[in-house]
């Protein structure tokens, strides 16, 4: 597979400089994934896979979240992610793209999202609340996401 073995020094660099400059938007799914938050699953972030880095990714089951930004619009760069995403296929891995806005803007429809994809809403039963109450010894693992950016849970919207 492509994505095994060691990786070059130039894409460990690469990956090192990308997770020291993550947007708002992948900071916040990264919070959301890390450290097994999303349903005990591992998630890794800025992973060299052949000659791609994936934002993000769950090899347990064979998932890539990508988060695009406004350059992704572009049709020259919407041609090489087709090419990126056909050749992540051909490595096994079933990819998932957002725009920035969408993580900022929608942040509830993008865990259920990846909550359906990876398969974590079936293991429960039923799609739970992107911030439930904490389960601490019952049950099964449940996630922890992010609030919104400036909010608390004590606010409400307008």
């Amino acid at each position: 597979m492509a994505g095994s073995g060691r990786m070059s020094p130039e894409a460990r660099g690469n990956a090192r400089r990308l997770r020291a400059g993550m947007t708002e938007a992948e900071r916040r799914v990264w919070y959301a994934l890390r450290a097994g938050r999303f349903f005990g699953l591992k998630f890794r972030r800025q992973v060299p896979i052949g000659r791609y880095i994936v934002d993000f990714i769950c090899h347990e089951r064979k998932l890539v979240i990508e988060i695009d930004g406004g350059q992704h619009g572009f049709e020259e760069v919407a041609r090489r992610d087709e090419i990126r995403t056909a050749f992540l296929h051909g490595e096994g891995y079933r990819v998932i793209r957002f725009w920035n806005h969408e993580v900022l803007t929608e942040w509830d429809a993008v865990v259920e999202r990846i909550g359906l994809e990876t398969g974590a809403w079936s293991e429960v039963g039923a799609a739970p609340s992107p911030c439930p109450s904490p389960t601490r010894g019952e049950g099964t693992p449940t996630m922890t996401v992010a609030p919104l950016h400036g909010t608390r849970d004590d606010e409400t919207d307008d």
